[in-house]
């Protein structure tokens, strides 16, 4: 990862507000604050931003439906994704709504900045277009005339008169900074697909909709008759939240940043944005992550189906740190994942109630009665060397988006600490050498897992420092 003055900006996606927040996005907005949390604990000023995606044509429609005007729809779903902060325990302190009116006039500022540059342009075309994905479809993107990630939706044809933007004219520039970076993107076969995408060759892209079409919008700078095309609108938000263009400061200071998306936003974020960033003459992104998608008992989620995981209910059943640990812990972090109610309390009974659970509670429960010092020191050789080990994997995978390696890392000190136990017969002889190593060991644990699991690490460590001790993760007596 990178440094930058003692600096860090991250940012997630900003998802739309056509539905309740889903388990797919619940899982970005984690892992970004995974990296935000570990970014602060190295003493480094943070700024992370997330927020909501208020403007399109599904946005517009979805009002409708619910016979509300698109502000008091936008107003409703807005704060159930902020209700993800205290749900999620999350440590934003930033969250941008494309219908700030700070960010409408920096979308406006942007849209002139690249209209100056000479990359706007007004043109009729014809294209067929996913409602779904707010974005034009070539028809060999298309399985059966539909959209692979929207099946359920028709492509809609589009016949009009927009402004472009001209894409095509970064293809060089684009190239050329996938080659100087090769750490752009990640994982690497993403920087691969983006780069064989634009060896392809770019086609310049609408930026605009008729306004009588499609009033939700931010209004053009000079036409009142067209609105932005909510990608070039919504991408602005990544430096319209630090205060551009206003807060020159504030941006230099944390721009170029890092960038968290789904699979499914690999053009928008590494190529569009990147294109435009250029247009405007500012720095493009220091890199972009990329993660795969949530499915549900192998199948995607869907509304029809009816097996949408809702975070807040998972929480509310299971607590806010099991659903952090099995999202990190489970899915390979750049690969689609699979959630399962059997698999998610498997997980839970084996690792949190089983692994971290028993330990602090076995531990304190033998240490009840005996005196330690009050100065935690380590003895035993191999648990220091194993609690080296994991300290120096742990800075190496949380720095390259592995979070699944860095728990399973800290997971080995828990198995280490178990056989220690056992080969020593603690519960028998209480050794109080035993229990300082254990204890320092438990210690350890509790401050690595504070970027993952927050509340839980706190608790650890209160109860190193008291020798009282809570039951951190119940038992699931029944797997569904």
């Amino acid at each position: 990862m990178f440094k930058k003055k003692n600096k860090f900006y991250i940012t997630t996606t900003l998802p739309y507000v056509n539905a309740d927040p889903h388990i797919g996005f619940a899982l970005e907005i984690i892992q970004a604050d995974v990296i935000a949390r570990y970014h602060k604990s190295l003493g480094e000023e943070v700024f992370f931003n997330t927020g909501v995606d208020e403007h399109g044509l599904k946005i517009f429609q979805k009002a409708e439906e619910n016979k509300l005007t698109p502000q008091e729809y936008c107003n409703i779903y807005a704060k159930k994704f902020d209700n993800l902060k205290q749900a999620l325990n999350l440590s934003y302190n930033n969250f941008v709504r494309t219908t700030d009116l700070h960010h409408i006039e920096a979308a406006q500022t942007f849209w002139k900045l690249c209209e100056k540059n000479g990359d706007i342009y007004k043109k009729i075309y014809k294209s067929k277009y996913c409602v779904g994905c707010e974005l034009e479809k070539t028809d060999s993107e298309l399985v059966n005339g539909r959209c692979p990630i929207h099946p359920n939706l028709e492509v809609e044809i589009i016949d009009e008169e927009n402004y472009f933007f001209r894409y095509s004219k970064y293809q060089k520039d684009l190239l050329k900074l996938y080659k100087k970076n090769p750490e752009f993107v990640v994982p690497n076969s993403k920087l691969n697909e983006i780069a064989m995408f634009t060896e392809r060759g770019l086609e310049d892209f609408s930026i605009s909709r008729i306004k009588e079409k499609m009033p939700w919008g931010i209004e053009v700078p000079g036409d009142s008759k067209q609105v932005m095309y909510v990608w070039f609108d919504a991408l602005v938000n990544y430096v319209s939240a630090l205060g551009w263009p206003e807060d020159k400061k504030k941006f230099k200071d944390f721009w170029p940043g890092l960038q968290i998306a789904g699979k499914d936003n690999l053009r928008q974020q590494s190529s569009m944005w990147q294109a435009m960033l250029l247009s405007a003459g500012l720095p493009t992104s220091k890199q972009i992550f990329i993660h795969g998608f949530v499915t549900a008992n192998g199948q995607k989620m869907s509304k029809s189906l009816g097996n949408v995981i809702n975070p807040f209910e998972l929480v509310k059943k299971y607590s806010t740190d099991a659903v952090r640990y099995y999202l990190l812990r489970e899915f390979s972090p750049t690969e689609d994942g699979d959630f399962t109610y059997e698999k998610f309390e498997q997980r839970y009974n084996a690792d949190l109630a089983g692994g971290i659970g028993n330990l602090v509670a076995r531990t304190l429960g033998i240490a009840k009665s005996e005196t330690r010092s009050t100065k935690l020191e380590i003895r035993n050789k191999e648990l220091k060397k194993k609690i080296k080990e994991v300290q120096k994997n742990f800075k190496f995978q949380i720095s390259n988006f592995k979070f699944n390696e860095a728990l399973a890392s800290v997971w080995e000190i828990i198995a280490f600490c178990d056989k220690y136990i056992n080969e020593e017969k603690l519960w028998e002889t209480r050794n109080p050498q035993v229990i300082n190593d254990l204890f320092f060991a438990i210690k350890e644990i509790g401050i690595l897992l504070d970027p993952f699991l927050p509340e839980t690490s706190a608790k650890i460590i209160k109860a190193v420092e008291s020798k009282k001790s809570e039951n951190l993760f119940p038992r699931i007596d029944k797997v569904k």
